[in-house]
């Protein structure tokens, strides 16, 4: 007999030896299991479908400008003698704004009269002439030809005064336009002049002042890139931030789209005009302005992302899929068949999710690269996720409205919110280095 020592570690030896025998025939069971499945083995990635809220929205900038705004410059050069209001000062319409030194305009307005004054004595002496002239030629003691030159001397004259005449309404007006108004009521919102200041409008009017005509209205001009401008339209609703008041959100409407296109580093733009209210006086002229075009928004509706609608499935799930149908048709009656093969042909809104008798695809699917017609965005669309026995079923749905991201399902039976929805489906070798005892299936 062994003694007792010597019994416990004899014993101790075959538990270890029956232990490693055991794991090495699990090991070999696996490695078998592996080995004698040719297919790959699918790993599936998932997205959830979940509830909420989507909005569609299209950002640009813009620069804020009050509605009415007028330019008011001077027609005629010379020095300011007067500046009579300043910066966000209300005006009327007439209101004397500046100024200018009337010297040499008041020494134009004398010259004009005297020209007016010679050319009327001229003109009057030509009248003269022209009478005395026409008596002698009824007596034919001048000729023709002298009668003529008179009379064009007389014409001449009368031309002369008028011209004179216009010369002196022109140095009158100019005199006027040295005293510059506001042509309407608003708010000064600029100032570009001082006293004593020089301007000079020989070949273009300067701007001494801009006006605002009312300040509790304004309007944005937003670009917009031509890919997204075909989602503008007119009386939209916009939202828009300025950074003076980064937390405070503003409203707007859209009043016009210029069809004049504008390239700004190769890329087409459109002029988008926004109208705005401004009853608090929180928004100045030349704000910069962040606008949000709403194209869509819905709110508590189920929610799948653009990845699990773009999803191809593999020839193996395909396969795989028309076997699950076979074996439920086998079940089915005729007339289950016959409503199924019309749930087929009825369009995304008679899609079940793949339950018993779904129809959602059936042993007449395409194979490739999808079921016939692939998955689509906008109106109709396919699903594919793993049904309750974990294997591969397809729901057909009507998408509504998307945000680049995630897209709204607007009928999809069977689809709810918590359905995982397949995104990508790797195939690994089995043969490989692959882990037999890692999960099929890896969720996200």
């Amino acid at each position: 007999m062994l003694p007792v020592n010597g019994w416990e570690t004899h014993m101790k030896k075959w538990i270890v030896i029956a232990l490693i025998a055991v794991v090495v025939v699990a090991a070999g069971v696996l490695a078998l299991r592996s080995g004698g499945d040719s297919s790959a083995t699918e790993r599936y990635e998932f997205v959830e479908v979940t509830r909420g809220d989507l909005e569609n929205v299209i950002t640009s900038t813009g620069t804020l400008s009050a509605v009415g705004t007028v330019e008011v410059g001077t027609q005629v050069s010379g020095s300011v003698s007067r500046v009579l209001v300043d910066y966000n000062e209300s005006v009327t319409a007439g209101q004397v704004l500046a100024v200018l030194d009337t010297t040499m305009l008041s020494a134009s307005v004398r010259d004009a009269r005297a020209t007016v004054m010679r050319t009327k004595a001229l003109s009057e002496q030509a009248d003269r002439e022209l009478g005395r002239a026409d008596e002698l030629f009824s007596n034919r003691l001048i000729s023709d030809a002298e009668f003529e030159d008179v009379e064009t001397s007389a014409k001449s004259a009368e031309a002369s005064l008028l011209s004179a005449a216009a010369s002196l309404d022109r140095a009158l007006a100019n005199f006027s336009y040295a005293v510059i108004r506001s042509p309407i009521d608003g708010t000064v919102i600029m100032r570009s002049v001082e006293s004593g200041q020089t301007v000079a409008a020989s070949f273009s009017t300067p701007t001494l002042f801009v006006i605002a005509e009312d300040l509790s209205k304004m309007e944005i001009r937003a670009l917009v890139d031509e890919s997204d401008i075909g989602q503008i339209k007119e009386e939209q609703n916009v939202h828009f931030t300025v950074e003076a008041y980064i937390d405070e959100g503003f409203e707007g409407t859209i009043r016009q789209v210029w069809l004049q296109p504008q390239t700004v580093q190769n890329v087409v733009n459109y002029t988008v005009v926004i109208d705005a209210t401004n009853d608090r006086g929180l928004l100045y002229p030349g704000m910069t302005a962040t606008v949000d075009f709403m194209i869509d928004e819905v709110h508590d509706v189920l929610l799948v992302s653009n990845t699990a609608l773009r999803f191809q499935p593999s020839e193996s799930m395909i396969e795989e899929f028309r076997s699950v149908m076979q074996e439920r048709m086998k079940d089915m009656s005729d007339s289950e068949r016959q409503a199924m093969g019309a749930g087929r042909e009825g369009g995304p809104g008679a899609a079940g999710a793949g339950g018993r008798g779904s129809p959602g695809g059936g042993p007449g699917m395409g194979s490739g690269s999808g079921m016939g017609d692939g998955n689509a965005f906008g109106d109709a669309a396919r699903l594919w996720y793993l049904d309750e026995e974990g294997r591969p079923s397809v729901a057909r749905v009507r998408t509504g409205a998307t945000d680049g991201r995630v897209t709204e399902i607007v009928d999809g039976r069977g689809i709810t919110e918590g359905t995982n929805a397949i995104t990508k489906v790797n195939e690994d070798d089995s043969s490989g280095s692959s882990n037999p005892l890692s999960s099929a299936i890896r969720r996200r």
